[in-house]
Formats: structure tokens, C-alpha cells, sequence
């Protein structure tokens, strides 16, 4: 085959630092359409992002010439590099270091678009801890709790 050609969905979850509410309602849709375009620059396809004001949820496609950490590390350090410039409540603003990622059939993105869409109704009844236990229990991801939440 002459070309490589590839479509890979991925579910990104990941938290401020200690789980802190410090996505405010005001930045979070400009936040999340700087994600989208750190995406794009990246060759990915943002499909959805959404989250609180402890965590967020991106649905995009992997870019085939990128590695999924570098993916993660690149959208991690702009978007906080340009949310400490949206004043003095975000001087101090990073992201908790690790992350979930987990693949996604295409005929479930709708259905994970949907979930992603419905974030802050979800979290009226679930805590991100559960959440995120939940995502690792279904795709039987082993953890040690020990070094989950640091």
C-alpha cells in the first residue's frame, strides 16, 4: 500500500491540578475552542469538548504522525500556557499530569458525543472520581489507586 491512512477515535479525560474547580462558565467555551484549534494544527478532528470546572472531555480523532502522549502533551501545555493569560485567577493554572484515554468504535461516536455533551447534567449526580473509576473499570483498565488522584 502506497499511503497510510488510519481513523482512530479517542475519548480524553483529564483534570486540573487536584481536581480543582478553576474552569470558570465565562473562559470554558473560548477554552474548548482553543483546544479544538490545537487539534487542528495537530491534524486532528475535534469532534466534541465539554467538561466542569474540575475536568474536561474531548472526543477527536488521533492524528496518524503523532503519538498519543505527544498528542496529550501538546494540547496539555498550549491550552494552559494560554489560559494563565486570561488573568489573575488562572496565574496559577495547570493541568493534573496523567490522563485517560480510551478508543472508541465508530459507530459509538455519536453516543460518546451525546455523553460528552451532557457533562454538567451528568455531574449533578456523579463526582469526577466516580466517573473516571467507571471508564477504567468498563475497559478493564488496571490502576493502582495509590497514584490515581496525586
Amino acid at each position: 500500500m502506497s499511503q497510510s491512512l488510519a481513523q482512530i477515535y479517542i475519548h480524553i479525560v483529564f483534570s486540573t491540578k487536584y481536581r480543582k474547580p478553576l474552569i470558570q462558565t465565562e473562559i470554558e467555551e473560548e477554552l474548548y475552542a482553543y483546544i479544538g484549534g490545537i487539534i487542528k494544527t495537530l491534524k486532528g478532528n475535534s469532534i466534541k469538548i465539554n467538561g466542569v470546572s474540575n475536568h474536561i472531555h474531548i472526543l477527536t480523532t488521533l492524528p496518524k504522525t503523532v503519538t498519543l502522549s505527544k498528542y496529550l502533551e501538546e494540547i496539555k501545555r498550549s491550552s494552559s500556557k494560554w489560559i494563565k493569560t486570561k488573568g489573575a485567577d488562572y496565574k496559577n493554572f495547570s493541568w493534573q499530569r496523567g490522563y485517560g484515554a480510551f478508543s472508541v468504535s465508530s459507530y459509538k461516536v455519536d453516543v460518546v458525543k451525546n455523553y460528552i455533551a451532557k457533562q454538567k447534567e451528568h455531574h449533578k449526580s456523579q463526582d469526577f472520581k466516580e466517573e473516571f473509576i467507571e471508564f477504567l473499570d468498563e475497559y478493564k483498565i488496571e490502576y493502582d489507586d495509590r497514584y490515581l488522584w496525586d
